[in-house]
């Protein structure tokens, strides 16, 4: 017995890397599977059958059950599609694991209105789309359901070079935290996932060495994911979760009070409210950088 039988799954992205470790685990525990994944390169261009058919094969051979889609999760036919193909072939769609994402990274000065148009387009839009149509069809199957929207520190925390795609992570984080909240009365969770992996997307931004291949290894993410994927998680939801290796840290919002006086006094003068402020900057927390979480 598996801890997801009879649930049935779409996983983007999933040709390799994340997505790929994301689908086998889902299917190891008895998941069925629509693997999607446009067979582009990193940067969204070129397309392809042959990374999503590869997983799939990967799964049957181990006795589970999958089908691939080629579609864009930026075309909105596409993203429908996909709800279709799980229906179609299993009968039913309980989880989403929004997982496709592209990059183009540059500085924000170097960064053309294209580059930052096309990685929103990806991330946010098609996490948007794909969302969309899988949430509609969990409401009128109302048996619950599971989504998952992969994040990011960059978004997060901030990473040099990243602006389209911080951008893009952030936005996906604030669509998560209202969309739990849309979901609670009707038993359909919603989290964010912002993993640290070696995979196509950080095959040059890491360091190469045999131990942080290991350290890092898709796989050790994927298994905080389909935890959540499971009955046992029905009550975690809108949370922000970052999996580096076998570290799983819970990131929240705190608030911390710097400055107030009485609402019913006089407004602060600039010169005021500045000192106030200063007087506290030394106990303000440090500014995380993206593998400190």
């Amino acid at each position: 017995m598996g801890h997801l039988d009879g649930k049935v799954a779409i996983v983007t992205g999933a040709g390799g890397g994340l997505g790929r470790a994301h689908a086998l685990l889902l299917a190891h525990e008895g998941a069925q599977v629509v693997v999607n994944d446009l067979g582009g390169d990193r940067d969204g261009t070129g397309g392809g059958t042959s990374m999503a058919d590869g997983v799939v094969a990967e799964i049957i051979a181990a006795g589970g059950q999958a089908v691939a889609h080629y579609g864009s999760v930026s075309d909105n036919d596409a993203a429908a599609g996909m709800v279709a193909k799980a229906v179609d072939s299993f009968g039913r769609l309980d989880i989403l694991i929004n997982n496709a994402g592209i990059l183009r990274d540059k500085s924000f000065k170097n960064t053309t209105d294209a580059e930052w148009d096309i990685v929103i387009d990806v991330h946010l839009r098609g996490t948007y789309l794909v969302t969309k149509h899988v949430w509609q069809h969990l409401l009128a199957q109302g048996q619950g359901g599971r989504i998952i929207m992969t994040s990011s520190t960059s978004g997060l925390i901030g990473n040099f070079g990243q602006t389209n795609y911080g951008a893009a992570k952030a936005g996906i984080a604030g669509f998560m935290r209202v969309l739990a909240l849309e979901g609670m009365k009707n038993g359909i969770t919603v989290n964010v996932l912002a993993p640290a992996a070696l995979s196509r997307m950080t095959e040059d931004l890491m360091p190469e060495s045999p131990e942080v291949a290991e350290r890092l290894a898709p796989e050790k993410v994927s298994p905080a994911v389909v935890w959540l994927c499971t009955d046992s998680a029905a009550k975690v939801t809108g949370r922000q979760f970052c999996v580096s290796g076998n570290r799983v840290s819970l990131l929240s919002w705190q608030v911390n009070v710097i400055a107030e006086k009485n609402a019913l006094e006089a407004p602060w003068g600039v010169s005021e409210i500045g000192d106030a402020i200063s007087a506290t900057i030394e106990q303000w927390p440090k500014l995380l950088k993206p593998m400190e979480v």
